[in-house]
This record gives structure tokens, C-alpha cells and sequence, in this order.
């Protein structure tokens, strides 16, 4: 059997299980998220322990991911996420204007992103972004998105990355 470990709810988070139907409110927002039932949810105060219901096939899995995503939720309301991305190349830049985040990566054209909702983009220089949220999933998604643009080049290394990315180089073709 597998250890599931129980998550302990930190202080200023406020959690409601409703059935199968969980809520979490923090300081920075509110998620929702409706667990498998072949996962059953028990409360003792502060912690939440996830099981398995006996009789169900794949209930252990589903109890593991259950676990996971509602304590990305207790993160995320509490603390929020963000993902850094690096844009390198001569003359690429990012600058946000209003709702919008502007891209110059060296196409015939310049790119305008649409923030979505719940997310906030940031651009403290002209070739840093930094994505956040209080998902998890979400700011993972739009950063993808963003870097999907003009994804870095294994020769030059030019492009958009993640700052924690590393680009494997590749060697010239020799005469």
C-alpha cells in the first residue's frame, strides 16, 4: 500500500468540503475542485488525509492526484505561483500594455498576447517575463504559451526560455 501523507492546513487558509466538492480561500483568492470519487476525504482540524475507496479500481492513483491538487490549491491561495521566462536574442523584447503583453522576437510582426483571466504578466525589464497566479496549471499553461512563440534554438540559443531552463548547445557545421 501506498503512503499518501496527509496535508496540514496552514494558517489564513479556510477549507470547505461539501460531499465530494472541495473549497479553499486564502488571502489571494478562492478555488474549487470536485475529487474522484474513489478518493474519500477525511478532516481532523488542521489536516486533510486522502484514502482510497475500497472496491474501486484505480482508486489509488486517483487519491494521490486528489492529494495533489488540493495542495496546490492551499499554495496557490496562499501564496501564489510564477514562472520566469528569459527572452534571448538581439532586439527581442516584452513590454505589457494594459491587458496585453507585446513581443518583438524577430518575426515580421509584432506578437500581442491577451492576459487571461486570474493571471497577472509582468515585465520588469525588456527581456524578463514573469507570469503569475494562484493555478498552478494555469500560469504553467500561459507561460508554455508564451514560450511557444519562438522556442530557444539549440545553435545560437536564442529565443525564449525559462530562467531555470537549460538550452543543450549544439556544435556548427564544420567545413
Amino acid at each position: 500500500m501506498a503512503r499518501i501523507t496527509p496535508i496540514s492546513i496552514p494558517s489564513g487558509v479556510e477549507v470547505k468540503i461539501d460531499n465530494q466538492h472541495v473549497t479553499v480561500k486564502g488571502s489571494k483568492g478562492s478555488m474549487e475542485h470536485t475529487v474522484h470519487p474513489a478518493v474519500e476525504i477525511v478532516r481532523d482540524d488542521t489536516v486533510l488525509s486522502f484514502q482510497p475507496r475500497e472496491g474501486i479500481d484505480g482508486a489509488l492513483p486517483q487519491s494521490g492526484t486528489a492529494r495533489s491538487l488540493i495542495n496546490n490549491m492551499m499554495i496557490g491561495v496562499s501564496d501564489g505561483f510564477e514562472k520566469k521566462l528569459e527572452l534571448v536574442g538581439v532586439g527581442y523584447r516584452a513590454q505589457v500594455q494594459g491587458k496585453s503583453l507585446n513581443l518583438t522576437l524577430g518575426h515580421s510582426h509584432p506578437i500581442s498576447y491577451d492576459m487571461p483571466e486570474g493571471i497577472t504578466i509582468e515585465a520588469p525589464s525588456q527581456t524578463e517575463v514573469v507570469v503569475k497566479g494562484i493555478d498552478k496549471q494555469r500560469v504553467g499553461q500561459v507561460a508554455a504559451e508564451i514560450r511557444a512563440f519562438r522556442p530557444p534554438e539549440p545553435y545560437k540559443g536564442k529565443g525564449v526560455k525559462y530562467s531555470d531552463e537549460r538550452i543543450v548547445r549544439k556544435e556548427a557545421k564544420k567545413k
